[in-house]
């Protein structure tokens, strides 16, 4: 009897001493999780509203759902007593070693978040960046996939992205084909810009604001340079690029003006 009277004591002390900090951790536990709930909640109406992608949607909420769970864990076995400093410098441990050996990875990410959020790009851009020149087939939080013009596809990481130089021709709309064209010194100048003009403005896949443009570019040893620039649309470019060399070629064969070509060389061959 005396020994379950005392067993019954010590447990009526351990209730009166650990029972009040057990239930004020079940209750914080609760209403911690539903104010994460909320939490998380008004984020995703928040981002479902705005432009954020949505891989990156996911896996910010993802983020910050485990970080909210992660504190409020924290925050409830402190309230049993628990001493959390070894808890916490245990986790801070493990987070800088597991950042130690991603560092190239969370580069990466990081880049991926920047590039979802302020959108140097996105996806049908045509960009050229890292010494890659294509079109943007995905982005994904780790790296971007550009489709060149040869139609090979390009992984570039992430990182190098948010970091380096990119170039969009897409970003405005219109952009700027640029190509030379060379006539001989005997030829009519004038009469050659009409001629060249002439493809240009003749081109349908060309635009008419800003105007297409041909100027003397250069005198070369050999012949009189033009600057042969149409605008269109960046999906038309290289239509464009290639429809400009054939027709000025052709066109300038039909009004019998000169296309220069190493005459030496020719000689040589003939001898």
């Amino acid at each position: 009897m005396e020994d379950a009277q005392l067993w019954m004591d010590k447990g009526i002390d351990f209730v009166a001493e650990y029972g009040p900090k057990v239930l004020g951790a079940i209750l914080i536990y609760i209403i911690g999780s539903w104010v994460i709930g909320k939490i998380i909640g008004a984020a995703r109406k928040m981002m479902a509203k705005g432009t954020y992608e949505e891989s990156l949607q996911k896996f910010l909420l993802n983020l910050a759902s485990w970080a909210l769970k992660v504190l409020l864990i924290i925050i409830v076995i402190s309230t049993l007593g628990v001493d959390v400093t070894t808890f916490a410098a245990v986790i801070a441990a493990a987070g800088l070693a597991i950042g130690l050996a991603l560092q190239g990875s969370l580069a990466n990410f990081a880049g991926g978040v920047l590039i979802m959020i302020f959108k140097p790009y996105k996806i049908g851009d045509l960009i050229e960046a890292q010494g890659v020149l294509g079109v943007v087939k995905e982005i994904e939080i780790f790296t971007t996939k550009l489709v060149t013009p040869e139609n090979k596809l390009a992984i570039v990481p992430n990182g190098a992205m948010g970091n380096g130089n990119i170039i969009n021709y897409t970003a405005e709309g219109k952009i700027r084909v640029d190509t030379t064209i060379g006539i001989g010194y005997d030829e009519d100048i004038k009469k050659a810009k009409e001629v060249l003009l002439e493809v240009l403005t003749s081109n349908p896949q060309v635009l008419k604001d800003p105007a297409p443009s041909v100027n003397v570019s250069e005198l070369a040893d050999s012949s009189v340079n033009f600057a042969v620039r149409p605008f269109c649309r960046p999906e038309d470019y290289w239509d464009v690029y290639f429809a400009t060399y054939e027709g000025c070629k052709l066109a300038l064969d039909k009004a019998g003006i000169e296309i220069p070509y190493p005459h030496a060389v020719e000689i040589q061959k003939k001898g």
